[in-house]
């Protein structure tokens, strides 16, 4: 498997694949393909493996695309702004990543839930409790939102996060969620009731415009009822508070 990732702030990763090689992906992600490749939408293990991926956010069925006796050509698009991150995993090691972060991956890897260790990381975190894992040994390609930032944290070291920008991180690195300090800080900062806190070591990758984030910037623009749907108001600006997760 060869592959080639373009663009800059809609990105496509084109894939070329050898004859019987199969790669997987959430649907409605495929861009292109060519005649040498077949596609086939199952559960991707049954159905409780979909409805496990579907509590993560990810769709109930994949699709696999396996390349013909010569060979295929095979291109996934994001559906938001944002960068493709390649990853190729050895046998066991795994990526703990966010809801809808997931774009293709080769047949070996796989694609589970990520349960976290602390209810209250999960339930103030959004997704935090209910991530994406993907396993190798295999490459996983995975889609954050705007730009990348990476840090590599050290034993003990902290990082404080809104929860909106944690993409991908390593297994070692712990989640969990602490309260804004400070009553101005809530009421006023803009920022949300909680914070995420990851904890080295391991790497972390860290995405620059969550999804959510876009989508009030663009309720500023649309008619009065359609701006109400996405909510308002200082009870609806805490509730966004303790539920958003993209």
């Amino acid at each position: 498997m060869r592959f080639e990732i373009s663009g800059t702030v809609m990105q496509t990763v084109a894939i070329d694949l050898a004859p019987g090689e199969v790669i997987y992906s959430q649907t409605a992600t495929m861009a292109w393909m060519t005649d040498g490749v077949g596609m086939h939408t199952n559960t991707g293990g049954g159905l409780l493996a979909g409805l496990k991926r579907s509590l993560t956010g990810g769709t109930f069925f994949v699709t696999d695309f396996t390349a013909g006796p010569g060979g295929g050509h095979v291109a996934f698009a994001p559906r938001f702004p944002g960068s493709i991150m390649a990853r190729t995993l050895g046998p066991g090691q795994s990526l703990i990543c966010r809801k809808e972060t997931f774009l293709c991956a080769e047949k070996t890897v796989s694609f589970e839930l990520a349960w976290q260790r602390r209810i209250g990381a999960g339930f103030f975190g959004g997704s935090g409790f209910t991530l994406q894992k993907v396993t190798g040994p295999g490459t996983v390609f995975l889609d954050l939102s705007g730009e990348v930032v990476s840090k590599q944290l050290r034993p003990g070291e902290r990082l404080y996060v809104h929860a909106g920008h944690v993409g991908v991180h390593d297994p070692s690195v712990s989640f969990d969620i602490q309260v804004v300090p400070g009553f101005r800080n809530i009421l006023f900062g803009g920022e949300g009731l909680f914070l995420a806190v990851l904890t080295g070591p391991g790497d972390v990758h860290l995405q620059s415009m969550p999804i959510l984030n876009l989508a009030e910037e663009i309720a500023r623009y649309l008619p009065g009822d359609d701006r109400a749907s996405v909510g308002g108001g200082l009870a609806g600006s805490l509730l966004r508070g303790v539920l958003r997760d993209d």
